[in-house]
């Protein structure tokens, strides 16, 4: 899926949220390694869209510590029931189960759909994309110290958290 239909690329390239790769697109508004991909679709339909997010494991998100197999396997378990509801963002109704694989230290998430707009296909790649971060935010277990993705993902959620005690809001009070 290295050559993108020319209505997808279209939509992906003027996204201000894609960026070019060599694998397809990347969305720039996550913490996550994403790529989005398409063929051809049958029909009028734009585009047969596939999307990888990686994600750590949670033992490779914490920090200096080794977690206990349970919680490791309870915490990849509820990642997957929490993904089978991925599709609900999105405007396409035609799409594959998700697909949630995990090795040692990553976990790969990968979605295909078709979108009879390549608009919307677009739209639905980031949407899907942002609640694959937001699932995998949810699972954080609170008591341990995390390192990269999930590290950043904390100090985000902190600072806009502080922000809002400031007074700081970002809009205009109603």
């Amino acid at each position: 899926m290295t050559d993108l239909p020319t209505p997808v690329e279209r939509e992906l390239e003027s996204h201000d949220a894609f960026a070019r790769t060599d694998d397809g697109y990347d969305l720039t508004t996550t913490v996550f390694e994403t790529t989005v991909a398409a063929d051809d679709a049958e029909g009028k339909r734009d585009g047969r869209f596939l999307v990888t997010v990686v994600l750590p494991t949670l033992d490779a998100a914490v920090a200096d510590e080794v977690v206990a197999p349970p919680v490791e396997n309870g915490w990849f378990e509820t990642l997957e029931r929490r993904l089978e509801d991925v599709f609900t963002v999105a405007r396409t109704s035609t799409h594959d189960e998700p697909v949630v694989e995990r090795d040692a230290d990553e976990v790969r998430v990968r979605l295909e759909y078709t979108a009879w707009d390549a608009s919307d296909g677009a739209d639905d790649a980031k949407a899907l994309i942002e609640f694959v971060e937001g699932t995998f935010a949810q699972g954080i277990i609170p008591g341990y110290d995390y390192r990269g993705e999930a590290a950043t993902l904390l100090e985000n959620a902190q600072s806009r958290g502080q922000q809002a005690a400031d007074g700081d809001s970002g809009g205009m009070p109603l």
